[in-house]
């Protein structure tokens, strides 16, 4: 990006060698994660805005070239993710060590590129922010993009009755298909209402929202007594604000996750969650949607489907 013009103002550059520098490690890219928030930077309304020029990309899955100075957990040849505050949309890309993970031999490189960042959102968010338990009913928005389809597979495999929305029938059957009890057509049905009659009027004990706007203010009506509304995005376009009367009657929590603060203030979290992420992996319990791939070079391509609601599960590039 040399100018903040949205995804069209991507443009093709060569660049030097990467040097490892201490305590980094430089991956050859082999797979590369696109994320709604990718959009946004390049359009400058992320709350991370790097200096011009940049490449955006948080979410990579590669091989490693070389270790800088200090680095003992990896050496060449390595398979490993790593998940980056931008930088990613590249074919080479240095990365500081705490934000670097051990593949398992069985995954390929686009799963790892697709389970990275959403997982851990997800995983962090039910787990350590909501603090879902087994048995509890959850309600996922937007479940069949990339973070909504991993918060479905995430809620099941901890044992949550699990209900997703999205917008089409095609959508409506993948969530179902990845684990939701229930599905809902937001655009034909008063999912609201739905809620509190598939709860018996009780709502539901965590929200999962990475949409904002309208569906934070309906979120509020059907949430249950003592339940928990997961902020993830705003995907709609509009911040909104809450009723407090009505967070006061309903006894119910306003839960944010802005889950990149970890890296500065406690990367023990996302250890933690990357280890519990593999081992659902392992189990079987959850598999990344990977539901389209392109070249590199197409990435505005790629992130114009994903800004215009188009795609499913996850889209990676291939450098």
């Amino acid at each position: 990006m040399r100018e903040l013009g949205g995804p069209s103002s991507l443009e093709r550059q060569e660049l030097d060698a990467v040097p490892a520098g201490p305590g980094e490690v430089v991956i050859d890219v082999h797979a590369i994660g696109c994320n709604f928030f990718d959009i946004l930077i390049t359009q400058g309304k992320y709350q991370v805005r790097p200096e011009l020029p940049f490449a955006p990309g948080a979410e990579i899955a590669g091989t490693v070239r070389e270790v800088g100075k200090g680095v003992e957990r990896f050496s060449a040849g390595d398979r490993v993710s790593a998940l980056l505050a931008y930088g990613g949309f590249a074919s080479t890309v240095a990365a500081p060590v705490e934000r670097v993970f051990a593949m398992p031999p069985q995954m390929t490189f686009e799963e790892a590129a697709a389970l990275g960042l959403v997982y851990q959102t997800s995983y962090v968010g039910l787990v350590h922010r909501a603090h879902l338990r087994a048995g509890e009913t959850l309600l996922v928005h937007a479940a069949a993009g990339g973070v909504g389809l991993a918060a479905v597979q995430i809620g099941a495999a901890l044992g949550a009755r699990v209900i997703g929305t999205a917008g089409s029938s095609d959508k409506l059957e993948l969530v179902k298909k990845n684990g939701a009890d229930v599905v809902i057509n937001y655009r034909d049905e008063d999912w609201v209402e739905r809620v509190k009659e598939l709860t018996d009027g009780r709502g539901a004990d965590v929200i999962y929202d990475p949409v904002g706007g309208d569906t934070f203010d309906l979120s509020t009506k059907c949430i249950a007594f003592e339940g928990r509304i997961l902020i993830i995005g705003f995907a709609s376009g509009r911040i909104p604000s809450a009723k407090m009367s009505r967070v006061l009657v309903k006894n119910f929590s306003l839960v944010g996750l802005h889950w990149g603060l970890y890296f500065e203030k406690n990367t023990q979290v996302l250890q933690d969650a990357q280890d519990a992420i593999l081992g659902l992996y392992a189990a079987g319990k959850i598999a990344p949607v990977v539901s389209a791939t392109y070249p590199l070079l197409d990435a505005k391509v790629a992130l114009d489907a994903l800004g215009a609601r188009k795609t499913k599960g996850k889209v990676v590039l291939i450098p």
